[in-house]
């Protein structure tokens, strides 16, 4: 089944398999994800009138909602990109403008066509990489006949090698090789304004990519000339302006960009006359056109935001999403507030998921040939461990559950392989979860310990 074809009511199961719980928040994304679909498979008439209902998810920390995007954006295969709303400045200051998200996008794009691009490519690079190392290992007869023993000889020697590179068996021989080199030059940019990083180095390779490349005679392994030559051939392979072209399409039609932390540029009705309020004003007013449609000029290309799905998120604990300005609020039609976590939620996420954490844990013990077990008391034991400290200090939701299974399985992981060997097996009972967190419980301040 393709992935861009999942009904929304497939899409919920998708995401059920990561993340415990927030059901409204799926079925919302999985609405949107789907009207995608439709979209792209409505009249031609309508199709550029359709947009996508942006999502602003309220919820507090480590409930889930930036896990929320990121799997939607796997389950379709679409570029996603996540930034911080703190991190932006507004226009005329330093810092990044709030046009390099986009960019950002281009870049994910660009990265997942061409990673596509070599896998179709991938088999016919590696036959032409064997072809060159054996030109190197058993130079070809130019000038004999075809079919003298001289050139049957040559063919039988070079087969013989080709049997040998494929078994790995000269992987550690050397030879000498002639590389590309690309000239990326270190330029500083003179302008009428401040540039972000992401835009100064757009324009420097852009700058680097016109200068000729060199060559360098180097003596590697034949393994290590296999990734090298690898390389070389899949750039020569593929068509980069397809390459392009294809992804700011996908950009304009698929694109995700999360929008984490949007309440910090909110402004509360008390501090309105503040700097600091007026800043994150024009923040969100930068914000703005970028989020309504419009053209952002990449080094790829120009691409058009009035399809790109945005999809915004904050804890709005000292500010509510009324105060951000009208305009934005306009552009997050859908609200999804997200639900805090209760002892049966962390139980669950210690073991439901495909990724839970016990999961992983097993996964490294069983790496050193350690079977690692928990009770269902201990898991009980731990998730009552992660809701009282996060009554006590700060309510950081599930990330709190990677705190305490690093205190209670940290020393094990030290031990291994030296004393605790393979074949071993370590059950983890509510008494040992106790007393292991004991003192992690009793500690008010937990800063050292927060993530």
């Amino acid at each position: 089944m393709k992935h861009e074809a999942l009904t929304p009511t497939q899409i919920v199961q998708e995401l059920d398999k990561y993340i415990v719980g927030q059901s409204d928040a799926k079925r919302n994304v999985a609405i949107a994800l789907r009207n995608r679909w439709r979209r792209m498979n409505a009249s031609e008439e309508i199709r550029n009138e359709i947009v996508p209902n942006n999502i602003l998810m309220i919820g507090s920390t480590g409930v889930g909602k930036t896990e929320i995007a990121r799997r939607l954006a796997r389950i379709a295969r679409a570029p996603f990109v996540k930034v911080e709303a703190s991190k932006f400045t507004e226009v005329g200051y330093v810092g990044r403008d709030v046009e390099s998200m986009v960019r950002d996008l281009a870049e994910q794009t660009v990265r997942m066509v061409k990673q596509e691009k070599t896998e179709e490519v991938k088999g016919k690079a590696a036959q032409a990489v064997e072809e060159i190392i054996l030109d190197i290992l058993i130079p070809p007869l130019r000038d004999s006949a075809t079919g003298s023993e001289e050139q049957l000889q040559n063919e039988s020697t070079r087969e013989r090698f080709r049997e040998k590179l494929a078994a790995g068996e000269l992987d550690h021989r050397k030879i000498d090789l002639q590389v590309q080199k690309k000239n990326n030059p270190n330029i500083g940019v003179m302008g009428p304004g401040p540039m972000d990083e992401s835009t100064m180095l757009n324009i420097q390779e852009m700058i680097g990519g016109m200068l000729p490349k060199s060559s360098k005679k180097r003596k590697m392994t034949i393994a290590d000339a296999r990734k090298a030559l690898f390389d070389e051939e899949v750039e020569r392979l593929i068509d980069m302006e397809e390459v392009k072209e294809e992804a700011l399409q996908r950009a304009e039609n698929s694109g995700i960009i999360f929008i984490d932390e949007i309440d910090k540029i909110a402004s509360s009705g008390n501090d309105r006359q503040s700097s600091g309020s007026v800043s994150r004003e024009g923040v969100q007013r930068d914000l703005l056109p970028v989020v309504e449609g419009c053209a952002v000029s990449t080094k790829y290309g120009t691409i058009n935001t009035d399809h790109v799905l945005f999809i915004a998120a904050g804890a709005f604990h000292f500010a509510k999403p009324s105060d951000l300005i009208p305009e934005l609020q306009g552009r997050f039609p859908i609200r999804v507030e997200l639900e805090n976590l209760e002892k049966s939620d962390f139980i669950r996420i210690l073991s439901e998921p495909k990724n839970s954490l016990i999961r992983q844990y097993k996964a490294l013990f069983q790496a050193e040939g350690v079977a690692l077990d928990f009770t269902e008391e201990a898991i009980e034991e731990l998730a009552e461990n992660a809701m009282l400290i996060n009554e006590q200090v700060e309510n950081i939701g599930a990330r709190r559950l990677h705190t305490i299974m690093s205190q209670l399985l940290n020393d094990y992981l030290f031990q291994m392989p030296e004393n605790l060997t393979e074949g071993m097996k370590i059950e983890i009972t509510a008494e040992f979860v106790r007393a292991r967190l004991q003192n992690l419980v009793k500690n008010r301040d937990l800063s050292h310990y927060i993530l």
